[in-house]
């Protein structure tokens, strides 16, 4: 029996993708093309939908080892941990890819083509899918972004275990509800300094797929721009593989941006410039947009090329794959947990402690539990989430944690609303709050919001998902006020996914606490940091500011006055802080003197544990251009790894900047080295006085001068 080429395994994946499809008619080739795949049996093509979430954790179809919500990963300022996250959800992935297959289940969520990471910068606290990014730093974002990558797609040297994608390309934070008609305007300098570096840096590692965002960038539907798509990724960056548009965004292009009348006009624009697989249904239209004149067959075929590409890479079109005995007993197997609840107590971010914390067991006698999030599963979870085998609260957490102590509980509030349940008033459980204080030794105050109110698009809340404002909502301002206005100590704890003004609890809350949404073992982790069982390590990876009245407008997509880099005043608690249990002490900065533009820079740093306790301390290098002739950051962050010390243990840590972190970038786009002196700072936070102050350390500076 004669082989056809695409059956030849000893052949590329790309040359047999093209003979695949050169057996195949042209419209079998378009109905390859929407994100639920047609059949072709002729060429032994099977059904498959290309619409999956991984975003922490395999999302929507089932039991799965449930990771804390990106931002939350973020905040571990480790990507070799996020890393070893991520292959936990691909050997999850691949096994429930296995058992679907063996039943014939092909349907939405049940593939490992895998739409994550959302590495899109989260320049504005106000933004609901924030929560779904590594945060507002682009250099962050693309090292954990990478990482996340190569953890889904494997190290097997010929078939990817899972394939990641990209998204949203590439301007793309906000507001979420003029996301279908908005033009993001950002300028030359801002797009290479910020938006495009992390997308950047997901190309140079492989990345296997890329996903455009719903709104305009610059003028141009991101799903259809000839900027982003045909000359930046796949013409400069070099692209190779496939493009899909966020779910409906074709239709966007005439129903909305206005750049287009017809459904076959959206189609020519998505396809001419590269969008090779639609999410939505404006494929379907593909035929007729062929016959109209509008693409060419060359297009229609190449699309599909590369499409059956990455299936071929996956090896669906194989005998074997080395993933195809991965079966259902690792899906939240204990090896599984044991990273899971090490990413989790790594997320954690200790924001104020006046020594409170950690809680004497020996003195804890009553315990109020006090908050709409204390026993909210909800409030674990965050968006784009799978079902986690075992749901731990707060409460719950802490009820196991502190078992000899006796345990008070009560909602306190609404997550929003001024009343908990008809009838009732605004403020009807604040006199409970008050006896329930009054009696305990400590208070435990669990705030916050949940993806019901902060989070992607919803036609039901007036911001769409995102949030008016920073601070708690009203009936937990109250709350908070209530809790801290007695006499009783209180430890904050606060489980959202973006940045809070804690307003009266900044100054009377005894401790804070940022837990994000760390899922399943969330609660148990909490208790634990509550009782010291661990030193906090987490680093916010985003600004928490005083109120949004320190922002620029929400639309508003220049850089001047946001994040880190380009603020005007002190933050309420600033990116790259979070306090520990122990302290830690830097010296003995090595680096060269001098060295040549275009390399890189080496150097190491003593770091010493100096309390009493173990503890994990995360190592931030800055840089900073000391002589540029143009705008340039504070500061920015270009290194960062952590370390794990025992009291008294000191540790030599090596370290290297890419050459890159020294190349400013000029107002038309443009990357360019500029001799000088530039310094170089490492420690436990960024190099201001105002973090510094914070974090009860010092930073290590030296000067260097590129020639």
């Amino acid at each position: 029996m004669n082989m056809e080429r695409y059956e030849d395994e000893t052949l590329s994946f790309e040359e047999r993708a093209a003979d695949m499809t050169a057996h195949m008619t042209l419209e079998e080739c378009a109905s390859q093309m929407l994100f639920g795949a047609a059949k072709v049996e002729h060429v032994g093509i099977p059904f498959y939908n290309w619409w999956n979430e991984a975003l922490h954790g395999v999302a929507r179809c089932g039991m799965a080892t449930v990771f804390p919500q990106a931002i939350g990963m973020a905040a571990a300022f480790d990507a070799q941990l996020l890393k070893r996250a991520a292959e936990v959800i691909s050997t999850e992935g691949r096994a429930k890819y296995n058992m679907y297959q063996k039943y014939e289940d092909y349907g939405i969520y049940k593939g490992i083509t895998y739409w994550s990471p959302n590495v899109n910068i989260f320049r504005d606290p106000r933004w609901g899918r924030g929560q779904e990014t590594y945060g507002e730093d682009p250099y962050l974002t693309g090292c954990l972004g990478a990482a996340f990558v190569e953890g889904l797609q494997g190290d097997d040297p010929r078939y990817l275990k899972t394939a990641a994608c990209a998204k949203h390309f590439a301007v793309h934070s906000g507001p979420e509800k003029v996301r279908h008609e908005f033009d993001a305007v950002a300028s030359p300098k801002d797009m290479e300094e910020t938006y495009l570096p992390a997308f950047k840096r997901l190309v140079d590692c492989g990345v296997e797929g890329f996903m455009g965002a719903y709104n305009r960038t610059n003028g141009e539907p991101c799903c259809g721009s000839r900027t982003l798509l045909a000359e930046l990724l796949r013409r400069k960056w070099g692209f190779k593989g496939y493009i899909t548009s966020d779910c409906w965004a074709v239709s966007d292009f005439h129903l909305h941006h206005g750049v287009t009348v017809t459904p076959t006009d959206s189609v020519q624009l998505a396809l001419e410039n590269g969008c090779d697989l639609n999410c939505g249904n404006m494929y379907a239209y593909i035929m007729q947009a062929y016959e109209e004149g509008k693409i060419t067959e060359e297009m229609i075929r190449t699309s599909c090329t590369r499409l059956l590409t990455t299936r071929m890479k996956l090896g669906m079109f194989d005998q074997k794959t080395p993933f195809d005995a991965i079966g259902m007993e690792v899906v939240d197997c204990e090896a599984h947990r044991a990273v899971n609840e090490e990413m989790t107590r790594a997320s954690m971010v200790l924001l104020k402690n006046n020594g409170i914390l950690p809680l004497d067991k020996k003195k804890i006698r009553t315990i109020a539990v006090i908050g709409p999030n204390a026993n909210s599963i909800n409030a674990l979870e965050g968006n784009y989430h799978g079902t986690a085998n075992q749901y731990i609260t707060v409460l719950e957490g802490i009820r196991a944690e502190f078992a000899e102590a006796r345990i008070h509980y009560c909602e306190g509030s609404h997550l929003y609303e001024y009343k908990l349940e008809d009838p009732g008033y605004a403020g009807d459980r604040l006199g409970e709050v008050k006896g329930m204080t009054d009696e305990a030794d400590v208070v435990i105050l669990v705030t916050g919001l949940d993806e019901t109110i902060e989070g992607e698009e919803m036609a039901d809340r007036e911001m769409g998902g995102d949030k008016a404002d920073l601070y708690l909502p009203q009936c937990q301002q109250d709350l908070v006020r209530t809790a801290c206005e007695r006499k009783t100590p209180v430890v904050l704890v606060n489980l959202s996914g973006s940045a809070i003004d804690f307003a009266y609890g900044n100054d009377h809350a005894d401790a804070i606490i940022q837990a994000w949404y760390p899922e399943g073992l969330g609660g148990k982790v909490i208790a634990e940091l509550l009782a010291g069982k661990y030193s906090p390590s987490g680093r916010l990876p985003v600004t928490f500011y005083h109120n949004e009245n320190s922002l620029p407008e929400f639309t508003d997509y220049s850089m001047d006055g946001r994040t880190y880099k380009f603020l005007r005043e002190d933050p309420l608690f600033p990116f790259g802080f979070g306090l520990s249990y122990t302290s830690f002490a830097y010296s003995g900065l090595k680096l060269s003197d001098s060295f040549r533009a275009g390399e890189k820079v080496s150097g190491s740093v003593r770091v010493k544990n100096t309390g009493a306790v173990p503890g994990r301390e995360v190592i931030q290098v800055y840089v900073r251009d000391m002589e540029a002739s143009v705008r340039v950051p504070h500061h920015k962050l270009c290194q960062f790894q952590s370390v794990f010390l025992q009291p008294g243990e000191e540790r030599e840590v090596a370290f290297e900047i890419d050459a890159e972190q020294f190349e400013i970038i000029r107002d038309d786009g443009s990357r360019v080295y500029e001799p000088g002196v530039f310094g170089i700072f490492v420690g436990g936070s960024q190099p201001d006085a105002y973090s510094e102050e914070l974090a009860g350390s010092k930073t290590v500076h030296r000067d260097i001068t590129m020639q």
